[in-house]
């Protein structure tokens, strides 16, 4: 297994730097610099954009009492915790190359990013589910979907992503079974991969399914009025919706495929088959894009959205009224850069 073969003995279960180089990948000062920038990127676009979404979320009564933004602050608490967890214990592995004191002190920030990831999946789901409920049976969906139920769902669920997460450590490890350990991660069994893994694609085609016969169905209601000739002006309003809705539920499948299918596969091929170091390289560029889909959610779920997107340009309002009453330099470049930020967003909403 060309440079991890003394990790099939007794050292595979030592904290050490020779137990653990052979998943210290990256060779050259070059893709160390690469992880580093594309972590301290997207790591920093998704904290800001998420604490923003958090802040607009909960300031606003009309959007925090909500069940469908009650899911999208749950994804955007998930998408900053995994920007936090990560990108620290990856960045500090792979480019400083720095190992913990412990082996339960590496599976406990695992757990971090486990958890942080498969919450804000799971969040997803709930996202994708609302909207379902909401297109396919709109006159029921107040009784359906109340704060009491959403709030039930999301501490289910982030339950089960926390108790799965920490399963390593709590035991399930190839050092305390003295099984098959995985090639990709450190101390983490075989069959509790292929356990998660399971778990994340069942997350993911339940969001997909969603998705999908939300799009089956906004495709039968435009056929509908097609064959019944509804009236052109209703008819044309109804299908200027359908595709702008078509749009973006094919624009968040993409991001969502995109950003998770390279990284699963490979996690899949490394159960079957033994890695060479390349594979582990590209496997650890992949698992950026985890990272990049939780700096793409906000933009796709919060600030596309009327009520938030409203809340911000209150929110920008307040700061230039704020700002004209203090001096005038400070004022003019102040203002310059909120009426920016507005033109910004404004992009981002019209997409």
């Amino acid at each position: 297994m060309d440079n991890c073969e003394m990790y099939e003995n007794a050292s595979k279960c030592i904290v050490s730097s020779k137990s653990m180089k052979c998943f210290m990948v990256l060779s050259t000062q070059a893709q160390k610099i690469s992880i580093a920038t594309l972590c301290g990127l997207f790591g920093t676009l998704c904290i800001f954009e998420n604490c923003l979404v958090l802040y607009l979320i909960f300031s606003s009564p009309g959007t925090r009492r909500k069940p469908s933004y009650i899911f999208i602050s749950s994804l955007a608490l998930a998408d900053l915790l995994a920007s936090i967890i990560f990108v620290g214990s990856f960045v500090n592995f792979h480019v400083f190359n720095e190992t913990d004191s412990s082996k339960e002190l590496f599976l406990l920030k695992l757990g971090g990013v486990n958890t942080s990831f498969t919450a804000s999946l799971s969040s997803l789901l709930l996202t994708a589910l609302d909207r379902y409920i909401s297109i396919i049976r709109p006159s029921k969906y107040k009784l359906l979907v109340t704060r009491k139920r959403a709030w039930t769902a999301l501490g289910v669920l982030w339950l089960i992503c926390v108790a799965n997460a920490f399963l390593p450590l709590m035991g399930w490890n190839c050092c305390t079974l003295n099984s098959a350990c995985s090639e990709l991660f450190p101390f983490v069994d075989n069959n509790y991969l292929s356990t998660w893994i399971c778990l994340v694609m069942i997350l993911l085609g339940c969001i997909v399914c969603a998705y999908t016969h939300v799009l089956w169905r906004a495709h039968q209601h435009v056929t509908y009025m097609e064959k019944h000739q509804v009236h052109v002006g209703k008819q044309s309003a109804r299908m200027r919706m359908d595709i702008m809705l078509a749009k973006t539920f094919i624009m968040v499948l993409t991001v969502l495929v995109l950003c998770w299918l390279p990284a699963l596969i490979l996690m899949i091929y490394s159960i079957f088959v033994s890695l060479n170091n390349h594979l582990r390289k590209v496997f650890a560029f992949c698992s950026t894009l985890c990272l990049l889909n939780s700096m793409v959610n906000p933009i796709i779920y919060a600030l596309r959205s009327k009520e938030v997107y409203s809340s911000l340009r209150m929110y920008l309002s307040r700061c230039r009224k704020q700002l004209r009453t203090s001096s005038d330099s400070p004022e003019a470049e102040c203002a310059h850069r909120s009426s920016m930020i507005e033109t910004v967003c404004e992009d981002i909403h019209v997409m």
